[in-house]
Formats: structure tokens, sequence, C-alpha cells
């Protein structure tokens, strides 16, 4: 039986250091508006999706700083965001949305969570874990910095993946299950969220995948060219540095969907910030056998969208990729145990 949903990336040209939010919380308002008209259930939006990418300077001014973090428990009450809230309640979209969170006692995280229009409560918040760059900049004034080290934490919630309730009607429930034994893929819809970074890395995926997850949420922030961060092995100009950034963050969205038998969707905060931070676009939604679906065509504000069937995870999930008869989980011990690299020793000439 087919589970059909309707989903989108909402992707978000460039916005400034000095952009107003209520100017950006607008753009934000139009494109879950573009995607109502479109008939989507689900909108992700990217990584710090209410601000530009706020890491990449190094703040002298802590007022500055700390305007763009939300603060408080809650942040669909938040007045920085409430107003986007309030609007998917109106159309009765979920969305899942980025922000810098900053708790009480003065932690910082790089969060994202899902909220249900229908319930009107979140229904589960992640916190990124792999976080890249430096947390002192780079000696050069012209280079591209990424400070997360120094504004975050690592994530502390884990890979946690979560149903969605209200989005496929019929889905299989405690209550209406009966003596069905085999309730695999019948269910609400299993989700898992990630930010940015984390796409990269493979045992994120995993730690979903063998939760069952049927769809991958990742916002991101992705420099086109940042030489000093990413570096290179030869020199590449500006276009050719973008090129390259797109491709693995296809190949990492592509490949992982593929080995975990689930669709994917990326919305990306892209654009030239400042005049100076280029930030790829490619916002996609990618099925599981890692074909690409749909894609940003621009570098500004864009609604993406495609129309999913989560039965296509069977196929994967079931033959390829059934991990209860395939995993040999005796010889993955270095994986969880060992975090840098131990090459073998030296051969004897």
């Amino acid at each position: 039986m087919p589970r059909i949903l309707k989903v989108a990336a909402a992707q978000v040209g460039a916005v400034h250091r000095d952009s107003e939010r209520s100017s950006t919380l607008q753009r934000l308002i139009k494109l879950l508006q573009d995607a109502a008209a479109r008939g989507a259930q689900l909108v992700l939006f990217p990584e710090t999706t209410f601000t530009t990418f706020f890491p990449r300077y190094l703040f002298h001014d802590n007022d500055e700083l700390e305007g763009f973090f939300e603060h408080g428990d809650d942040i669909t009450q938040s007045e920085n965001v409430k107003p986007l809230f309030e609007e998917a309640n109106k159309l009765r979209i979920d969305i899942s949305v980025g922000f810098g969170e900053r708790l009480a006692d003065g932690t910082g995280y790089n969060t994202c969570i899902y909220y249900s229009a229908k319930r009107k409560e979140v229904l589960s918040k992640y916190r990124k874990v792999h976080l890249p760059g430096t947390k002192d900049p780079f000696p050069s004034p012209d280079a591209i910095n990424q400070l997360e080290k120094r504004y975050f934490e690592p994530g502390n919630l884990g890979f946690k993946a979560f149903r969605v309730p209200d989005l496929l009607p019929g889905a299989l429930k405690v209550e209406s299950k009966g003596t069905e034994t085999n309730t695999t893929g019948k269910g609400d819809p299993i989700l898992g969220m990630m930010i940015c970074n984390d796409r990269r890395w493979p045992e994120a995926w995993r730690c979903y995948g063998l939760q069952g997850v049927e769809l991958v949420l990742c916002g991101f922030n992705t420099t086109g060219f940042a030489p000093d961060l990413w570096g290179a092995n030869k020199p590449m100009t500006m276009g050719e540095a973008e090129e390259e950034a797109i491709f693995h963050h296809r190949l990492a969205m592509q490949s992982n969907s593929y080995m975990n038998s689930c669709f994917s969707i990326s919305a990306a905060r892209c654009g030239l910030d400042d005049g100076k931070y280029d930030l790829i676009g490619a916002s996609g939604i990618v099925d599981p056998q890692g074909h690409i679906l749909a894609e940003a065509k621009t570098k500004e504000d864009e609604m993406v969208f495609a129309e999913i069937d989560l039965d296509d995870c069977r196929q994967g999930k079931e033959k390829t990729f059934d991990f209860d008869r395939h995993r040999r989980i005796e010889t993955y011990a270095i994986i969880s145990s060992q975090t840098g690299v131990v090459e073998p020793e030296l051969l004897k000439a």
C-alpha cells in the first residue's frame, strides 16, 4: 500500500550580518506559503534558519553575538520567530528549522527541531554533533573561518529517530494493529534529523538506519570557497571549489540515502553573504536508491518540492541492506572504540 508524502526544502538565499530579522522572517513565511500552494505537508528550513551563518565571525561585542541565538525553553514562543510557527499552524504544515540555541547556563548548541502544526508542539529536537572548523580564527585576514567550536558544544541528544503523526492517513497504530505481528513499514513515518557537517559522517546515518529511518532531514550552510578551512590537494579557482563542494554535498546525501534505504531532504542557506562569504545551493530531495528527485536551480530563495512514497524504502531495507541478515557487528568494534587514525606498524626493509 503506497505511503505518499508531499515534502519540500525551503532554500534561503543570502542573509547578511546586518540583515533585519523581521525581513528574513518574512522571506521564510513566503517560502512556507509557496510550499503550501504545492500541497506540501512537511517543509525543511536550513541550518541557522533565522539569521546569517554567524559562527563565521569573531565577535567582540557579546550583545551582538547573543542577538543571533534563540533564548528560552520554547522556541515557538520566541518573539523573533513566533510568526513562522503561527503561519505553519494556519497552513497546517509541519516544519523543521535550525537555530542557535542558548541555554540558561550559557551553553550554546547548533540545534534544529521538528514542529507538528496539527499537534502545535515540537516533536523532536536535535543538536549538531560533528562541529567543523576551529575554535580560533586563522591568521590570514582573508581566511573564511568556521568557529562553531568556539560558540557551540557538540550535541548531546544523540541520533534519535522519531515517528510523526498526522501525515499518513491509515498508518498502523498500537491500538489498531490487532493481531498484526509484522508492523515494519506500516506505521507513521520514521524521521531523523542532522545538521550540515553531520551528513558527511556515515556513523550518523547508520544510527538512524538501525532505527528504520525513512526520511532524513538535513539543513546546511556550506562554503563554496574556503581553502584555509577545507584544504586542497591543488589550487582551485572559486568556481572549481564550488563545483567540488556541490559534488561532495550530493555524494553525502545520495550515498547515505542509498546505504540506509531512506529518502532525504537537504535545505541550504546559500548565496553571497556580506559580499564575501559564498555558500552553495543544491538543496535537494533524494530517494532510497540514491537518485535526486528534485534540486534547487538557483542560489536564491527557492522552494524544492517532491511527492515521495515511503514504501520505496522497503526494497533496500529488506534486500540489499537487510541489516538483520547481513550486518556483522562482531567485526566493527574499532568504530566505537577509536577516534583518530592509528596506522599499521611500518614494514621492515
